[in-house]
């Protein structure tokens, strides 16, 4: 009896150990959610398209149908536990994600923080986070001066405060379109990488172990110009990583954590028979090595739930889409969202 006893006693410590040595997690992920438009015409903007009485015919319903797809995806991130930090993009308006959260994901504690752009279409950044975890300090917007009179999304400029001790610089980018071209409208990318990168090299010669997250519709690639030359985000391949070099390393302060998944052939969006990894997650060197937060290695993923992926067809493994053309479908987006995730060091 007394050797039962003392085995359940080891036994019992062990799991009590055990838990108490359990590290907790920060999920990251962001969606391009595909025109998330109210049904009410926006006199100060382009988007007669979608309304009831428009090219979509986007009705309450359709909205509602959105809304609750958009909401299963969201729910079922991190093993069904809801991103902690979720950034967004084409979204006409905050109330949708007001809306949405309240509606669909009520008991998931979500706040938004969001700010109009002078996008002509009205289609913005923001951002979600779960509120018993993270604080907002401050939101501000970065204006994309293009020079031509055109207005693009602002960046989102998001400061939280991570479980009442880490301060998270969060930057949400939609960068201007290809339309026109890759290489014809590659400046215009160009710019908004300039302006970001203002803003990061002031937050790092201020705090150079600023812990910074950077995510987006970028419109480019991880190895196209705008990413790599004028962000200057290195493409890192998790396991080749050495902290030591990373220290000594002055030249490399921002890192793309989908580099390596994009290598592999991965991609967010489907376009020609191809994907491309248009949705990225950069992030600071702290977020690497430092002692508060550290990236979970080989995390980055193109998060691809089976109730979103088409099935069949000539887009077969691309995203299910609410819109094919202007022909109604029902999805949900036509971009996969991105995640990572990072240990809690405490």
């Amino acid at each position: 009896m007394n050797y039962k006893y003392s085995l359940l006693i080891i036994l019992l410590v062990a799991v009590i150990s055990c838990a108490q040595t359990k590290q907790d997690t920060l999920f990251v992920a962001h969606w391009n959610l595909e025109n998330l438009f109210d049904t009410v015409d926006d006199p100060k903007t382009i988007d007669e398209e979608f309304l009831p009485n428009g090219q979509k015919e986007w009705t309450s319903e359709r909205l509602e149908t959105k809304l609750y797809n958009l909401s299963r995806v969201i729910r079922s991130m991190n093993v069904d536990r809801g991103p902690d930090i979720l950034g967004v993009c084409e979204v006409e308006h905050e109330a949708l994600l007001d809306t949405m959260c309240s509606k669909y994901l009520s008991n998931m504690s979500f706040k938004v923080a969001y700010l109009e752009s002078p996008d002509e279409r009205g289609i913005d950044n923001g951002l979600v986070f779960k509120s018993h975890k993270l604080k907002l300090l401050s939101v501000k917007g970065l204006n994309v001066d293009l020079g031509t009179g055109y207005q693009t999304r602002l960046i989102l400029d998001a400061t939280l405060l991570f479980e009442n001790k880490d301060t998270l610089n969060c930057f949400v980018n939609h960068w201007p379109s290809r339309r026109g071209g890759e290489a014809e409208s590659e400046w215009a990318r160009v710019k908004a990488a300039q302006t970001l990168r203002k803003t990061v090299e002031e937050l790092l010669s201020k705090n150079n172990k600023s812990k910074i997250i950077i995510v987006g519709d970028f419109n480019d690639q991880p190895n196209n110009i705008s990413i790599t030359e004028k962000l200057k985000a290195e493409g890192i391949i998790c396991d080749s990583i050495k902290s030591d070099n990373l220290i000594q390393d002055d030249k490399s302060d921002l890192f793309n954590l989908a580099f390596k998944s994009w290598s592999e052939g991965n991609g967010s969006y489907f376009y020609r028979d191809n994907f491309n990894m248009l949705d990225q997650i950069i992030v600071s060197k702290d977020m690497l090595i430092g002692s508060d937060l550290n990236y979970i290695c080989n995390s980055f993923e193109v998060y691809k739930p089976y109730i979103m992926v088409t099935r069949t067809g000539k887009f077969k493994g691309a995203p299910f889409p609410t819109y094919g053309g202007s022909r109604y479908l029902g999805g949900y987006s036509d971009h996969f969202p991105v995640t990572a995730k990072f240990k809690v060091l405490r």
